[in-house]
């Protein structure tokens, strides 16, 4: 798969694509990979998609960022080096506040928003900041994370893609992205944000509920 700006991704484009519609750019949460949106949504009928690994994830390179603000403008570089003027951009969780920054730091370049699962602020218990940096209680806390994120009716695979997901990328890397959610709070700036913008909250999602 290909690259930009170092930024590894994984691209669909139709045969018959309408220059008039907007491309998509989905961005993943704490730990993930552009593995963590399913194929069905990678490879929607029509539409041009975009899904970055961001950097230190996945198959990208670089280490992973400790702000929100940093990770925002990285994928506002990958938009530039692709020559993408324009997206719609989909953010899971920490890729919903990455979603929201760019809305408000690069307007110009966001036509619309979806945020799954995410929040004007990502607050992050206190226990898993203590030990998701810990070699030792790093895949204990993955584990205790995992079972907040997906309800009871989630398929074992995947869960199970998710924790290999997060334990691939390290204590260190994991412990950068909970660290940038926590210190997130746009709560005061989101009235400057006047663009159509989808909201989708899982009513059992635990860590960021409705």
């Amino acid at each position: 798969m290909p690259f930009a700006h170092g930024i590894h991704y994984s691209f669909q484009q139709p045969k018959e694509a309408n220059p008039s519609r907007p491309p998509l750019i989905f961005i993943h949460g704490a730990g993930g990979s552009f593995l963590s949106f399913h194929p069905y949504l990678r490879r929607l009928q029509g539409e041009t998609i975009y899904a970055p690994d961001l950097p230190g994830h996945g198959k990208s390179e670089g280490e992973g960022r400790r702000t929100i603000e940093e990770y925002a403008d990285d994928i506002a570089r990958f938009m530039n080096d692709l020559h993408i003027e324009a997206a719609i951009i989909v953010g899971l969780s920490m890729g919903s506040g990455i979603a929201l920054t760019l809305a408000l730091k690069h307007p110009h370049i966001v036509k619309a928003l979806a945020v799954m699962g995410g929040g004007a602020k990502l607050r992050v218990a206190q226990s898993t900041l203590d030990h998701v940096g810990d070699p030792e209680t790093f895949e204990t806390t993955v584990e205790t994370i995992n079972r907040a994120c997906f309800s009871s009716h989630a398929s074992e695979e995947l869960v199970a893609l998710s924790k290999k997901s997060m334990l691939s990328t390290g204590p260190s890397i994991l412990l950068g992205d909970y660290l940038a959610c926590n210190q997130f709070d746009v709560t005061m700036q989101l009235d400057r944000i006047q663009i159509p913008t989808l909201i989708l909250c899982g009513t059992e999602d635990v860590m960021t509920p409705p």
